[in-house]
């Protein structure tokens, strides 16, 4: 009888947990935004356009000669500006530019600027690394008990004749 009262109550806690906890919704791309596996060969990538009010679309647009056309304007698509996200091939493009977002001419800059968190963690493992740690100290008694039992050794060694 015992157990089925903890199982109820088990059960009533695993109830309670999962209400008050909420499941983190998964980021998916819009339907149709996804570049299929034939879209790719044909040089196709998905565009996230940031717009000057901050909102931002999907379109799925195709390279040529290096180039896209956005709003009537041609727009660089080198192979430095794509980057992918699970298989997917992605531009950034902020709609006052002519050049999209390119992370490798961003890595540069914040190495320019200092602002980059590589050497941070560098010198954060070279401090851990050459802290001085304190000795561990062997208590009093315990130095007294060693040294008894040497000088008992050698007493009992020189009483029995053995030396």
């Amino acid at each position: 009888m015992g157990d089925l009262k903890d199982d109820v109550r088990e059960l009533k806690e695993l109830v309670k947990d999962s209400i008050g906890k909420k499941k983190e919704k998964k980021f998916r791309l819009p339907f149709g935004k996804k570049v299929g596996r034939l879209q790719k060969r044909k040089n196709y990538v998905t565009l996230i356009k940031i717009n000057e009010n901050s909102q931002i679309d999907f379109k799925k647009i195709q390279i040529n000669d290096q180039t896209f056309i956005e709003d009537g304007i041609p727009r660089l698509a080198a192979a430095g500006y794509v980057m992918y996200w699970k298989k997917n091939p992605f531009i950034i493009l902020p709609s006052w530019s002519v050049e999209p977002f390119s992370p490798l001419e961003n890595y540069k800059q914040s190495l320019n600027d200092g602002s980059n968190s590589v050497g941070y963690k560098l010198l954060m493992n070279r401090m851990q690394n050459e802290q001085i740690k304190p000795k561990v100290q062997i208590g009093g008694w315990l130095k007294w008990i060693i040294i008894a039992g040497i000088l008992g050794i050698i007493g009992y060694a020189f009483i029995s004749g053995g030396i």
